[in-house]
């Protein structure tokens, strides 16, 4: 009998269709775009995590650093029975969190749309606390989440950056959806990427040794595998700028030549002029008082407010009022 419980409430067959979906509106609109998350099948798994042990990428490496800092101090504010992570992939960072509140830890819930990575991070944590109750769920946390009944008091986790990689009508969708989720005495622990100079901002998306430049073109090898697009990533370039008005990272990718892909599954032939650009990322930078603002009109008021000791990424305590 398996040591943890694993729930889909995502469609067996919803991954197929969301990127049909995607791919036929963002390549049909001028400019095109595609959503980020389909940079993630298991290649693109491998890429980011590379990306994350880069020189130039210091996110994961600041966020770690508060993490271990504040560990302690966020159990004893938030004395949490259950811990649910929104977007857990491997739960790497999140073991930092667990063992600060064991042992008043009761369950853990992660939540991912991959089936695999939740696997994985759900052995190897059973394994290492046997009284640990984990629960995970396939699930997409931006289609509403329904949580399994777990005892509270609950800290729903949100680490990474990755609310950054949502626009700002989606982060406010997001934001109501996870206050639904908390009842009194519950709260959100959110990672958030600061602004910061350009040099470093750019320089973390566009590696010296073409990590990200990889891992950016994988979206094209996702769609020739998935629906048939005849498409050579050799035909695009990597490119990542920052928009100082919208304070955020756009990633895109840059044809190199007048070009036409067929995308079989489709029956859809998308051209792309010499130099069109097509976005791929958009991850945002944030301030302290535009993070207190997004997380007051969700219903949110910001509790605490943490960050690595050169000031590059922050982790914000937050409660339902």
């Amino acid at each position: 009998m398996s040591p943890f419980l694993l729930t889909r409430t995502l469609p067996e067959d919803a991954t197929g269709a969301d990127l049909r979906a995607d791919v036929l509106h963002g390549l049909t609109r001028t400019p095109k775009d595609l959503p980020p998350k389909w940079f993630y099948d298991a290649r693109g798994s491998e890429l980011f995590e590379e990306i994350t042990r880069l020189p130039e990428y210091y996110p994961t490496r600041a966020e770690r650093e508060i993490l271990i800092a504040r560990a302690a101090q966020i159990a004893e504010v938030t004395r949490a029975r259950t811990l649910v992570e929104l977007g857990s992939g491997s739960s790497e960072k999140t073991r930092h969190l667990i063992g600060a509140l064991l042992p008043g830890l009761e369950s853990y819930v992660p939540v991912d749309v991959s089936e695999s990575a939740l696997r994985g991070a759900a052995e190897a944590l059973t394994a290492e606390h046997p009284g640990l109750q984990v629960h995970a769920l396939i699930a997409d946390f931006t289609r509403g989440l329904a949580l399994p009944g777990t005892p509270g008091p609950r800290l729903v986790a949100f680490l990474g950056g990755t609310i950054g990689n949502l626009l700002p009508e989606q982060r406010t969708l997001f934001l109501r959806s996870a206050r639904s989720l908390l009842a009194p005495g519950d709260a959100l622990l959110l990672g958030t990427d600061l602004v910061k100079d350009e040099r470093t901002l750019v320089a973390a998306y566009d590696d010296a040794a073409g990590v990200t430049a990889a891992f950016n073109k994988n979206v094209l090898a996702v769609l020739a595998r998935e629906l048939g697009a005849d498409v050579d990533p050799d035909d695009f370039e990597h490119v990542a700028v920052w928009d100082r008005e919208k304070e955020w990272i756009e990633m895109r990718l840059r044809a190199r030549e007048h070009l036409t892909v067929k995308i079989r599954e489709l029956d859809l032939a998308v051209t792309f002029e010499a130099g069109e650009e097509m976005r791929t990322e958009v991850s945002a930078k944030f301030r302290q008082e535009g993070v207190r603002g997004e997380l007051a009109a969700a219903g949110l008021e910001l509790s605490h407010w943490w960050t690595d000791e050169k000031g590059r990424f922050a982790l914000s305590l937050a409660t339902a009022v």
